[in-house]
């Protein structure tokens, strides 16, 4: 089994299986090319109190060819009469633009990431010393492009949509030659995924093979799958969102809207708060309540000082915690009286 650290830092938020879920909000290319969009999308993500907001960068002409059409989900949002390649180019980022951005998160208290596409735009923003690098679930396959990562010497957040787990075994085992911070992230690449795609139940098979952080990015319909992978110890949870879930761009109707993106913080933030510590013992109100309803021994009818204790004369009933638990039956069992009870009395010993 490949190892990963399993307690790592991105920026000052620390990453491991006893840390709050890190939440990435996925603005991606729905600023549409426009900068000031793009900072709105952050002052959202501010406002909804995620700990990242993540962009994307390429150079289109390093990452695809030009006669490519669109993805279907790419032709339902966004038509079919242009080619993946004229659509990319309108939502390219530019170095300055990224280093723009980057500084409008840093004056605003909020992490910027940014997944690389190509080598040129992995150049790039390297030179934002980046805290992180979150790597596309369409570079899963491609192991030279994730050995330039790993030697960044940053921690990695993978998506692994579309892949075997033949595959990823690959991917993981490049990474580790020269980097041991990684998340792994279940993924399914469609927008929106029907629920029936999610396939959270990955995540364990992840676990199982790897010791590794473990999270998901999430493409399913509104608040959706997310919360249902806290149980299952998913540490990083990424979600698209947008301004406008009408506006033009391929992944606007697959998004959260400005208040379901809040709304899905509190989600997440509050099936934490139900996961509690793994310790079990009373909660402060239930020893409250525990005085009230566990029950104590007291005599079941008429019992003079020196009888012997029996199933017989004793019972456990109600007694508001005063007395002596039935836990502790079996110590009272066969003990002599040490004075005359009546029936519903507490029992006591010396």
């Amino acid at each position: 089994m490949i190892h990963f650290n399993k307690n790592l830092k991105i920026r000052d938020k620390e990453i491991s299986s006893d840390s709050p879920t890190f939440l990435i909000a996925e603005a991606g290319v729905n600023h549409g090319g426009d900068i000031e969009v793009a900072k709105k999308l952050i002052d959202l993500a501010v406002e909804a109190k995620v700990d990242a907001v993540k962009f994307q960068t390429f150079k289109t002409e390093n990452l695809i060819l030009t006669d490519i059409q669109k993805a279907p989900y790419q032709k339902e949002t966004t038509g079919s009469l242009e080619s993946q390649s004229d659509m990319l180019k309108k939502l390219e980022v530019t170095k300055e633009q990224n280093m723009e951005l980057n500084n409008y998160c840093d004056d605003n208290n909020i992490i910027f990431l940014t997944t690389p596409f190509d080598e040129e735009s992995l150049d790039e923003t390297d030179q934002l010393d980046l805290p992180a690098y979150k790597v596309s679930s369409t570079d899963t396959t491609n192991l030279p492009f994730l050995k330039k990562i790993a030697k960044k010497g940053k921690p990695i957040i993978l998506s692994t949509g579309m892949s075997y787990l033949s595959e990823i075994k690959l991917a993981l085992k490049t990474i580790h030659n020269y980097n041991k911070d990684l998340i792994l992230l279940q993924c399914t690449s469609n927008y929106p995924i029907q629920d029936d795609e999610a396939n959270l139940s990955v995540i364990n098979t992840y676990k199982d093979n790897f010791d590794v952080l473990v999270g998901y990015s999430d493409h399913s319909l509104g608040i959706g799958a997310a919360p249902y992978v806290i149980p299952m110890g998913a540490k990083v949870i990424e979600k698209h969102f947008t301004l406008n879930k009408s506006s033009e761009g391929p992944d606007h109707a697959a998004s959260l809207s400005p208040n379901e993106l809040k709304d899905f913080v509190k989600t997440i933030r509050r099936v934490e708060s139900y996961m509690g510590n793994k310790v079990k013992e009373p909660s402060l109100s239930e020893k409250t309540t525990r005085k009230s309803l566990q029950k104590c021994i007291v005599a079941n009818q008429k019992i003079v000082k020196g009888e012997r204790l029996s199933e017989e004369n004793i019972i456990a009933k109600r007694t508001g915690g005063v007395g002596i638990s039935p836990i502790d039956y079996e110590n009272v069992i066969g003990r002599k009286s040490n004075k005359d009870y009546k029936r519903d009395e507490v029992i006591t010993i010396d």
